[in-house]
């Protein structure tokens, strides 16, 4: 069964606490981080990918359907709040579902499997062997299975394929919306892997070629899943 990473921003400590229960209890959910403002939590959004965003509304500073609107957001956004008036500007926003406080676990079930499905159809539409990414003033196309590792190096992005070396000012944030995570993951804030290109594992280390790619604890624990998953 495919996992999905979700994080949750929510300011009230109850609410976030009831959310973070029901989410351990389904099993394609992969909790990965907890906000209670939304500026910190658009922070994380902009570097790392989130299948599945529960959003609340009413938040200081920036709230969820700011965040929405000023943002390109690329999850599943399942709104939980207790303001059913904002449940026509949300789904303006093309959100997933809305949920209204107090939600039942049932009702919440039914929010993730919305959310699974749409997912799994992204999946099945993703099937190519091919990925198109910005570059100086032109669109390369890379064949997914030549890719080796991407490095971040600060602004930009330098794509290693068996073959070349791309630079791109895409993050990985949206590399990972446009590659089969099953095939290239994430493993630190500033690397990811073609995991059939994965030489050894040793401690936090992966080798490629003569290339010494460290993984961190972060992504540590998805990337032996994976791995797990396919011997």
């Amino acid at each position: 069964m495919d996992r999905y990473t979700c994080i949750i921003i929510e300011d009230e400590p109850l609410a976030l606490e009831k959310t973070k229960v029901f989410v351990n209890k389904v099993p394609f959910l992969q909790l990965s981080a907890t906000f209670d403002n939304a500026l910190n939590g658009l922070a994380y959004l902009k570097n790392n990918k989130v299948d599945v965003l529960f959003l609340d509304i009413n938040m200081d500073e920036l709230s969820g359907i700011e965040l929405l609107e000023s943002s390109k957001i690329n999850s599943q956004v399942i709104i939980t709040t207790a303001y059913q008036e904002y449940a026509l500007k949300g789904y303006e926003l093309q959100i997933t579902d809305y949920l209204l406080k107090p939600f039942t676990f049932n009702r919440f079930l039914q929010a993730v499997n919305k959310a699974q499905e749409n997912l799994s159809q992204r999946i099945s539409d993703k099937q190519l062997d091919f990925i198109f990414v910005k570059t100086e003033n032109r669109l390369e196309k890379i064949t997914i299975n030549d890719i080796l590792y991407i490095e971040g190096m600060r602004d930009y992005l330098r794509i290693h394929t068996v073959n070349k070396k791309i630079m791109t000012l895409q993050s990985f944030s949206e590399l990972e919306q446009l590659l089969p995570a099953h095939l290239v993951c994430r493993v630190h804030k500033s690397y990811m892997v073609a995991v059939n290109k994965i030489e050894s594992i040793e401690r936090s280390e992966i080798k490629i070629g003569n290339v010494i790619i460290p993984v961190s604890v972060t992504y540590k624990d998805l990337l032996f899943q994976l791995i797990n998953n396919k011997v």
